[in-house]
This record gives structure tokens, C-alpha cells and sequence, in this order.
């Protein structure tokens, strides 16, 4: 059995960034993602005029309940979709004036359900591009808050956007959601707004949040379990035992369900207090499964699917059209190149099994494109990638912490660090 350290999770390192800064007194997070999306959303913070100290384990943040400290501020957020989102929400609730930009990549995906319903709430917003799309303005003078529709079915990341800044709200807030994809990311959220202070009242898809003040305190980040999830399936593809700890039967972040779709395909999996193990049995079972709720996940799957002993079908995963790519696309494209038969539609993908050959694949500058398909060239050596430097967004050591774990199965046991 292998057992492999998983650096933080960047869903949970992004809400607590944003929890600290608006809560009433220094915040220390330990076990922080240490990424470029990470660093670019402390970046953020510190140019809006937060206090943030760094070391290797542990992340301090002065919290400003008020809003930015500074009046004004230029912010570049880099690649990161949460940096992007929350960090002009946040701003929405202070004084001054902020301008954000973002990379091309993350200038072309959207954001109009939350650029709208924070104008409905009390944000003047200007955008000096596109409408509804970085780079914006941000002309704050507080948010009053109140009631508002939100159709959060191309991201859950609107939501939480809100729901973080809701106790900021002079009248709180109250959201109806439409359309909601990604459900789990928001009870991560709402269950870190409480764990700061803060309750979140549910009814239905209704959200209320009274106003208030988060209490700044210690907190400690998961393992990222959409990381997790690469070596869990290269577990399940080789036949082999790999253990990931930090992410137990209490672990907040819904892609730890992934490992219950490696157990349909024919994968031991013993989820545990403190630890999540996956044992191979060398055969793997095509299987159809609805991945809405874990997109995230669905490139580790399509990159395993051949090896399966029948069809694989993803369904309900739209969503991931409109990622940091086409990720449907460019799953597709890639096995198509590796000689794999696939079929698509607009929120689904049907891959058959076969005997991937070996070829470059096109990243698409997308982290997950780039790991997922990484873990196929363990079983089809002489696959190379065009961008192997994008999985710095979120898991900079992800090749050589794979190149471990492959080394690890030569010996009983193993332990290999992030």
C-alpha cells in the first residue's frame, strides 16, 4: 500500500481566504493550497489592503469585517475562478474603488448571473470589455442586500460568492436559486461560514443569511480531494493500493464521492475516520454515471474509461463546457488522437473500450486535462503532454508526486509527500 500526502484543497483554501479577511481579528490557516490560484487570491487580498503572512505550513490573514482596507486597488487574478469571483464580491461590501482583470483564459468564462444579482443588491459595477466578464470595476459603497434570484447552473461559485458576502449585507440576503450544479461545493461553503460563526438557513433552494461578523479563528484545510482523485484512479487502473489521509468519512468536499464510482467499476474502497483507501482488482467495469455534482472529476474518469471492460457514459456534466476549457471537447479530442472510440452531446460523453496509443495530448492549457490524461500514460507509456507546466494552478508537484507512486509499487509500502 502506497500512501500519498495530497496538498490542501484549493475550493476550501479559496473560502477560507475570503472567511479570514472579512472576519474580526487574525485567521490561521494551516495546511493551505500552496498553487498559483492560491497565491493569486493572497495576492489579491494583500493589494486590497488585507494583512497576509505565508510560511510553508501555515497562512496568517489580518481580517477587516469593514471590507478592503484600502480605497483603491488594481488586482490581476491570474487564471483562478474563484479568485476572479469572490475577491470582487468581497470588495462590493467595502468603500472605495477596485479595479480586476484576469488572464484570457478566465476573461472569456462567465459571470453574468453574479455580476447581475450583485448589481441587484447595491454594487455599481463597470466592465471594460465585454459586459459581464473581467476585466470590472467594482465602485463599492457597502451592499445593502436583500432578496435575489441566481441561476447557478453553469457554476456554484455565484452562489457561494453571495453566500460569503451575505453576513456583510446592511440587510443581509436572502437567494433563490434557479439551477444549482456542484450542490456539494456550496454546503462546503456553508458549512465553513459556520464553522467562522456564521449560520446559513435553508429552505428548498432558498438561502438566508442574516447580517453579522465571522470570528477569525484556526482552521485547518483538507487534502484536496479533486487531486486525490488522479491517484485514486491510477490505483484502480494498475490493480494496485494507494491511501490518501486527511480525507475520511467526515471530509467536507463532495469529490471524495468519486471513489464510489471506482467501486461500480470494480474498485475496493475503504473510507475510514481519518483515511480513504483504493485497491485495484485489475479489471474495471464501463459503467454510466451522472457526474453533476462532481464534475470536477469527470476528465479522471474519461482518461481510465478505456481500460474498461465495456462503454463508459458520462452524463449531466454541461457544466464542464465552460470550464478553464471545453472539457467534454477536449477529453473527446484526446482520446480520439490515442485511437479511442468516442461519442458527445451537449452535456455528455460515451467512450468505448480499446487500447489507447500513444500520442501528444493537447492540454488545453487545463490542469485537469493535463493530470487526468497523465494517469493514462501509466498504462500507455510514451504519452507526452503539450503543456505539462499548467498543473501549477493547483497541484505544482503533481508530476514528480506521481513519478513517486509509481516507483512505490516496486516495494511493500510507500509514503510520498506533496
Amino acid at each position: 500500500m502506497t500512501v500519498v500526502e495530497i496538498p490542501g484543497s484549493k475550493s476550501m483554501t479559496a473560502r477560507a481566504l475570503f472567511l479570514a479577511a472579512a472576519a474580526d481579528g487574525d485567521t490561521t490557516l494551516v495546511n493551505p493550497l500552496v498553487s498559483d490560484d492560491t497565491e493569486a487570491f493572497a495576492e489579491g487580498l494583500r493589494l486590497l489592503g488585507y494583512r497576509v503572512e505565508q510560511d510553508a505550513s501555515a497562512w496568517v490573514i489580518g481580517g477587516a469585517p469593514a471590507g478592503p482596507p484600502l480605497e483603491t486597488a488594481e488586482v490581476f487574478t491570474r487564471d483562478g475562478a474563484t479568485t476572479s469571483r469572490f475577491l470582487p464580491s468581497l470588495a462590493a461590501t467595502g468603500h472605495g474603488r477596485y479595479a480586476f482583470d484576469a488572464s484570457a483564459q478566465m476573461r472569456r468564462r462567465p459571470m453574468a448571473p453574479l455580476t447581475e444579482a450583485l448589481r441587484h443588491l447595491g454594487a455599481h459595477l463597470e466592465f471594460g470589455g465585454e459586459p459581464d466578464h473581467h476585466p470590472v470595476t467594482v465602485h463599492a459603497a457597502g451592499l445593502a442586500g436583500g432578496s435575489v434570484r441566481l441561476d447557478a447552473g453553469t457554476s456554484s461559485q455565484f452562489l457561494t460568492a453571495l453566500l460569503l458576502a451575505g453576513p456583510l449585507m446592511r440587510n443581509g440576503l436572502t437567494v433563490e436559486v434557479t439551477d444549482l450544479v456542484s450542490q456539494p461545493y456550496v454546503a462546503i461553503t456553508t458549512e465553513m461560514m459556520r464553522a467562522f460563526g456564521v449560520e446559513v438557513t435553508q429552505s428548498g433552494r432558498v438561502y438566508r443569511v442574516e447580517p453579522g461578523t465571522y470570528t477569525a479563528r484556526r482552521y485547518e484545510i483538507e487534502p484536496d480531494a479533486s487531486s486525490a482523485s488522479y491517484f485514486f484512479g491510477a490505483a484502480a487502473l494498475l490493480g494496485e493500493s494507494i491511501t490518501v489521509p486527511g480525507l475520511g468519512v467526515d471530509a467536507l468536499q463532495g469529490d471524495l464521492a468519486f471513489v464510489g464510482v471506482l467501486a461500480r467499476m470494480g474498485a475496493h474502497v475503504d473510507k475510514g475516520a481519518t483515511a480513504t483507501t483504493v485497491s485495484g482488482t485489475g479489471r474495471l467495469s464501463g459503467i454510466t454515471v451522472n457526474m453533476r455534482d462532481i464534475s470536477d472529476t469527470m476528465p479522471t474518469l474519461a482518461a481510465i474509461a478505456p481500460f474498461a471492460d465495456g462503454p463508459t457514459r458520462i452524463v449531466d456534466v454541461a457544466n464542464t463546457r465552460v470550464k478553464e476549457c471545453d472539457r467534454l471537447d477536449a477529453c473527446a479530442t484526446n482520446l480520439r488522437a490515442m485511437g479511442v472510440q468516442v461519442e458527445t452531446g451537449p452535456d455528455w460523453i460515451e467512450i468505448q473500450p480499446g487500447t489507447p496509443h500513444p500520442a501528444q495530448i493537447r492540454c488545453f492549457g487545463d490542469h485537469r486535462i493535463a493530470m487526468a490524461f497523465s494517469v493514462t500514460g501509466l498504462r500507455t507509456p510514451g504519452i507526452t503532454l503539450d503543456d505539462p507546466g499548467c498543473v501549477k494552478k493547483t497541484f505544482p508537484t503533481f508530476h514528480s508526486a506521481l513519478g513517486d507512486v509509481v516507483c512505490s509499487f516496486a516495494s511493500p509500502t510507500g509514503s510520498i509527500g506533496s
